[in-house]
């Protein structure tokens, strides 16, 4: 490369390269630029390298908002998440956050902080009610005893005082094997026998042999079977518990007597049993709650005894056969609960 000035006209820089061909030289190959286009040039680059740098700079910072951004709600529920661990339900988190994934992942947590809140709740309710529940039977039947061999009753009055005493100690019995039973359960240490069996002769039975047993006579039962009957792969006597306990419920919720309808539907692959009653119905915020252990509403607690493990046990038992147990509706007007099986 050579440079020339050509007085006026400015400087030119010029680039020649032999054209030969077998070291023939054919000729030559010239180019000249002025110097001021390769200065432009230059300064093209110098720009270009300004811009680069500055998109850099930008894609840098608007990286480290977003970052900060992201990472504030984050850290919030990382402490949230510590401070639950540590056994403190009540946590507080913004729940202000524009991105969809993190105003999900806040409202996750917090969902799942109330739910742990409340299991806790019914954690230390389980301990009261088992306890209390097991410690009035124990002391009425001391008490009772304790007369008798005192002498404080005899006769008559001592053998009522033995059969109270019975009672309670039977009723006892019933929560220890309602325990034993659940926590089995639970295990999957309880064998299911199945059997093919119509299930309209089957709801019939069950229903009448409950019946039987009913010392008042205040509920009247009406069962709605199926126009053409269907066979069904089922364990009776589980099937039976679970009947057992939803009219049981069904007749404690109705104090002055009702009716209890027993409705039962099929289609291609499953049949259901629908019990519905006509009781005062469980109230609303209680209802999320009837399928966990050891759960009893308000209502129940001053006017049944029991464990509250009917309607989880009588869940794990139609889960069991291959179906399901749930709660439909529930209203002042009555309560219905939904049994599934599937088809034989």
């Amino acid at each position: 490369m050579q440079k020339l000035e050509l007085g006026s006209t400015g400087s030119f820089y010029v680039v020649k390269k032999k054209a030969e061909v077998d070291s023939y030289v054919l000729g030559w190959v010239v180019f000249a630029a002025p110097e001021e286009n390769l200065v432009k040039v230059n300064q093209e680059y110098g720009q270009l390298l300004i811009m680069i740098t500055g998109l850099l700079l930008l894609g840098w910072a608007a990286i480290y908002f977003l970052s900060k951004r992201l990472a504030t709600p984050i850290k919030e529920v990382a402490k949230a998440a510590r401070q639950v661990q540590e056994g403190n339900y009540d946590i507080e988190l913004r729940d202000d956050a524009r991105e969809e994934e993190i105003h999900d992942l806040i409202h996750s947590f917090k969902e799942m902080s109330k739910q742990l809140q409340q299991l806790e709740k019914l954690r230390n309710e389980l301990l009261a009610g088992v306890t209390h529940e097991l410690k009035t039977p124990v002391t009425s039947i001391s008490g009772l005893l304790q007369a008798i061999a005192d002498g404080v009753v005899t006769g008559d009055e001592a053998k009522e005082f033995l059969r109270i005493s019975l009672k309670e100690t039977a009723k006892m019995k019933k929560m220890v094997e309602d325990l034993l039973a659940f926590n089995s359960f639970v295990a999957n240490a309880v064998p299911i026998q199945k059997e093919i069996r119509s299930l309209n002769e089957l709801v019939e039975e069950i229903v009448r042999q409950w019946e039987l047993v009913q010392e008042e006579d205040t509920v009247e039962v009406r069962i709605f079977p199926l126009k053409e009957d269907v066979r069904v792969d089922t364990d009776p006597i589980r099937l039976q518990q679970i009947f057992t306990n939803l009219l049981n419920n069904a007749k404690q919720a109705m104090d002055d007597g009702g009716k209890i309808d027993i409705r039962l539907a099929a289609d291609d692959r499953h049949v259901t049993v629908d019990v519905i009653d006509t009781g005062s119905g469980i109230p609303e915020e209680e209802q999320p709650f009837i399928f966990e252990k050891f759960f009893r509403g308000k209502s129940k607690k001053y006017k049944v005894g029991g464990l509250g493990l009917g309607l989880p046990f009588s869940r794990l038992i139609a889960q069991a056969l291959g179906g399901d147990l749930e709660l439909v509706e529930s209203s002042k007007e009555g309560t219905t609960f939904r049994i599934t099986l599937p088809k034989a």
